[in-house]
């Protein structure tokens, strides 16, 4: 079946972390049912970050989708979720398809450190005492 496949960028900002944008290229398939599940993700600081902020974020071990889109009319959706590494003080940002495709899981991972933003809260020395 013939089809044409064009490249969709999408710049997205993290509803709870105004500070960071993502952008999210994707290939959208315009004449099959559904979309390739290929996807790329690049996260930025883009604005200020602070503790208000990650305080107001789920930390918990899978996070929380911050984003969706649907991908084809047979409900495949592109999600894209954030996870919060404590110990490094950094965002994870995973991007990925809900529905597997021949087998193949899909997905990209972007990072936000927060080293430099009013967020980062400085490391406690441990004395060799």
């Amino acid at each position: 079946m013939f089809t044409t496949k064009d490249v969709i960028i999408d710049a997205r900002h993290d509803p709870k972390v105004a500070g960071v944008t993502c952008h999210i290229s994707r290939i959208e398939a315009n004449l099959s049912l559904a979309d390739p599940s290929d996807m790329s993700i690049s996260c930025r600081q883009t604005g200020p970050i602070s503790a208000a902020d990650i305080a107001d974020i789920d930390k918990s071990k899978n996070g929380e989708v911050v984003f969706k889109a649907s991908l084809s009319v047979l409900f495949k959706t592109l999600k894209v979720r954030r996870i919060y590494d404590a110990e490094n003080q950094t965002l994870l940002y995973l991007s990925y398809s809900t529905k597997e495709t021949n087998g193949s899981h899909k997905h990209a991972l972007s990072t936000v450190p927060l080293y430099g933003t009013q967020a980062w809260v400085e490391p406690v020395a441990i004395s060799a005492n």
